[in-house]
């Protein structure tokens, strides 16, 4: 996990695919053989983006996140104004229908 922006209004994260398990990792009293590796919690990556102003969030897998990753490749070659970051984003939060919640 790697926390990519975060500003008053919006905070995106991006979850990486195949991050071990890492409770299984500090379980080291598991039945599991000696050397076992530890299953991915992700099968793919993806992204988190909390829209800070509505109390929701989405989260971007498959189509959606290559969407992003390319806008997020873009950004690279041309550093955007946070303007542009957050229209964006903004625009991403359509889609957001979980409300937050604390854990």
């Amino acid at each position: 996990m790697q926390m990519l922006y975060d500003s008053e209004s919006f905070v995106v994260v991006h979850m990486q695919a195949d991050a071990p398990d890492e409770l299984a990792l500090a379980d080291e009293g598991s039945a599991k053989a000696p050397g076992a590796l530890a299953v991915p919690t992700l099968a793919r990556h993806g992204f988190e983006i909390v829209d800070k102003r509505s109390g929701k969030e989405v989260y971007l897998d498959g189509a959606w996140a290559e969407l992003f990753q390319q806008h997020i490749s873009a950004w690279r070659l041309k550093t955007p104004t946070q303007e542009e970051v957050e229209n964006t984003i903004d625009s991403y939060t359509g889609l957001a229908q979980h409300p937050i919640t604390q854990h």
